[in-house]
């Protein structure tokens, strides 16, 4: 459990450096944007289109393992200070299953719009710009994929008390 736990840091480690190169990415390319736009009336072709198929999708999807990890997820604790110990931690543990079942279920459909729009070489004309998409539909189901193996952990890792 440990080598998972270990392999878990490092695959969320990397989705925080592609989290950060996308945000210094977005802001850079705005600002250049912008100053071009403003300064010589060139602005980068195609800006609106790589922010909001790559960029937004990136910050959309990257970081959902991470929230995982880190407990930031919308909890509902209603009926938690009724629970007993042993009733929450079987609660903890429905949650983690069903939150897994979800997240591979996404990864897999994601997984396959991806695989279709590969195939297919996705893309779109911005000003007469061509604009290649299907890379960014590899996105959603790794940050799908993550989340779900996140959550597997959370499974099968020894519970902490809940009550402490």
């Amino acid at each position: 459990m440990q080598r998972l736990e270990r392999i878990e840091d490092s695959l969320l480690a990397m989705l925080a450096i592609i989290g950060a190169v996308a945000t210094l990415s977005l802001m850079a390319h705005v600002a250049i944007d912008i100053t071009m736009r403003n300064l010589m009336n060139a602005p980068i072709p195609a800006t609106f289109e790589i922010v909001t198929n790559y960029y937004m999708v990136a910050l959309a999807f990257i970081p959902l393992a991470w929230v995982e990890r880190s407990g930031g997820m919308v909890q509902v604790e209603v009926l938690e200070g009724f629970m007993s110990p042993g009733v929450l931690r079987f609660s903890d543990r429905m949650v983690a299953l069903i939150s897994t079942i979800v997240y591979l279920i996404l990864a897999w459909v994601t997984f396959k719009v991806a695989l279709t729009n590969t195939a297919r070489g996705s893309y779109l004309m911005a000003n007469s710009t061509r604009v290649l998409t299907w890379p960014a539909y590899w996105l959603p189901p790794l940050g799908f994929g993550l989340a779900g193996l996140v959550t597997l952990v959370r499974l099968f890792s020894p519970l902490k008390d809940p009550r402490v």
